[in-house]
């Protein structure tokens, strides 16, 4: 019999015969690694034989075949069987705190509990809760057959459901940002601070309105992106930390613990010790919504700035502005028709994850809203969590990679702003030319330098060109050059590149800053 192998195997998907994996699992010598390993054998070829073709999200197709390695990072936290492990490991914590706040809490007992949590079969709980129509009851169920008598009384005693679901899922959510998410972001964050220094010097002409505007550089463009992101990130990491568990009971109120201890708030402390983490400060059945939803939020604001960068890349890849283009490879084909066209599609992939992604925000907030002390409306939204932190990061991975092998066309980019200013050749230096006449005294400066446009668009000649034969307003703008100590201030109209500002500097200042930071 052929078996076809799980990715989480630890092999690549295949076809393997389920005896000689056996084998080698009979070869290891500690009896207790046996029947571990045995139990892995079983539940690696037990469960899952339907091809990833089948799967209907394309996430579990389209994007863990081409974003694999973040894929299976983020399976290991928020799949299916992260999410009955994570349960399993909040009732061993459980158990814990009850036998080390009663004195009696030993290292046989801790092993017991945690082998129990670490070996639990997800089939097996589903197959269970067929019966109980019950997920955490049936957890509690087969963690029960797998303990010693002593320790059995005490997995869920004093829980609730919720006590269990609410804690497992801040852990889940912990971890994946802090394992899986947030290392993706900094990355991404890094590259982009790479570019921003890389390119800090190299001139480009600034945009607005999908205009022209004043000259800048491309690290000054970039720089936007590190500013905006870092912050988030920062935040993302900040709310990942601060997210809360708890053991308060169905109301919240702490009344079947009350019966067990004398302060059912220093179990709930020790429960939650055991885990990493704090008690929500109020809690009904659930832990206070806010928390989780703020870190959301900040995804989904990290997801908007992202898909910001990924369409700004997309038009600067537009063929009549070619300034810069996504890493394509030998073997790459752009179009099915046009065999020369190389499409910027891992940016508009970005852009489009977001579209599908971003609207469920409005599912976050709505899982605010639960009636009294609890009903059951925020259950199966809820599951989607895992969907929309997997299609974030993986849309935070493709866009690592397009700024990774990102190609400046720093020839196009001269050119480009050479002749910038649209039906004004060289119109993008028409503001210095008014704000050095204002500085001059002249008091309608804008309306001069508006007529020497008008000009320049009636003849098509170049703005330096029409300016100079304004002998007055040109000679009064040179005097104010000098002024200011400009080199040959007469022929400044002639390099827009000069006329930048501190886009420079600040692009440097602020991919330093946050490349720091990223370290941090």
């Amino acid at each position: 019999m052929i078996f076809r192998l799980r990715s989480d195997a630890g092999g690549s998907e295949g076809e393997t015969s389920p005896f000689v994996i056996l084998i080698n699992f009979i070869k290891i010598n500690s009896k207790r690694k046996r029947i571990a390993s045995f139990r892995f054998f079983l539940h690696t070829f037990r469960m899952q034989t339907r091809s990833v073709f089948e799967n209907i999200s394309p996430l579990d197709h389209r994007y863990s075949i081409s974003e694999k390695d973040v894929y299976d990072k983020l399976a290991r936290c928020i799949s299916e069987e992260a999410a009955v492990r994570s349960c399993a490991k909040a009732e061993a914590a459980l158990v814990k705190a009850h036998f080390e706040v009663r004195g009696a809490l030993t290292s046989e007992i801790e092993r017991a509990i945690d082998a129990a949590a670490n070996t639990v079969d997800p089939e097996e709980v589903y197959a269970e809760e067929e019966k109980t129509q019950h997920n955490i009851r049936a957890l509690v169920n087969v963690m029960k057959r797998s303990v010693p008598n002593e320790i059995a009384p005490f997995i869920h005693l004093g829980a609730t459901s919720v006590d269990i679901l609410d804690t497992a899922l801040a852990l889940r959510m912990r971890d994946v940002m802090q394992n899986v998410t947030l290392p993706e972001l900094k990355a991404l964050e890094k590259a982009l601070c790479d570019i921003a220094l890389r390119d800090a010097e190299t001139p480009q002409v600034g945009r607005t309105h999908g205009q022209h505007a004043v000259p800048i550089t491309f690290g000054w463009t970039i720089a936007e992106f590190v500013s905006r992101l870092g912050k988030s990130i920062i935040k993302i990491e900040e709310l990942a930390k601060q997210l809360k568990g708890k053991l308060a009971g169905p109301v919240g109120a702490y009344n079947g613990l009350s019966m067990i201890v004398k302060d059912p708030e220093d179990l709930e402390r020790r429960y939650l010790a055991f885990l990493g983490l704090e008690a929500s400060e109020y809690s009904n059945q659930l832990v206070e919504p806010e928390y989780l939803l703020r870190l959301l939020l900040e995804c989904n604001t990290a997801f908007g700035i992202i898909a910001n960068l990924a369409d700004d890349l997309r038009n600067l890849q537009r063929s009549e502005i070619g300034e810069v283009f996504e890493y394509f490879s030998s073997t790459q084909v752009g179009s099915s028709t046009m065999p020369q066209k190389r499409n910027p599609w891992n940016s508009e992939h970005v852009k489009s994850l977001w579209k599908a992604m971003c609207p469920r925000v409005i599912t976050f907030y709505m899982d605010q809203i639960s009636e009294h002390q609890r009903d059951l409306t925020n259950s199966a939204s809820q599951r989607f969590i895992a969907d929309y932190v997997a299609g974030f990061t993986m849309a935070v991975s493709r866009m690592k990679k397009v700024v990774s092998g990102l190609q400046a066309d720093t020839e196009a980019m001269a050119k480009t702003l050479e002749n910038a200013g649209g039906r004004v050749r060289g119109g993008v230096l028409a503001e210095p030319a008014y704000i050095l006449l204002g500085e001059a005294g002249v008091s309608d400066g804008h309306e001069i330098v508006r007529k020497i446009t008008l000009e320049c668009e009636k003849t098509g000649e170049p703005f330096f060109t029409v300016l100079k034969r304004h002998t007055d307003a040109f000679n009064k703008i040179t005097e104010q050059l000098k002024k200011l100590g400009v080199a040959d201030a007469e022929t400044f109209f002639e390099n827009p590149a000069r006329y930048r500002g501190l886009a420079a500097e600040k692009s440097k200042r602020i991919a330093e800053k946050y490349a720091a930071l990223m370290k941090g």
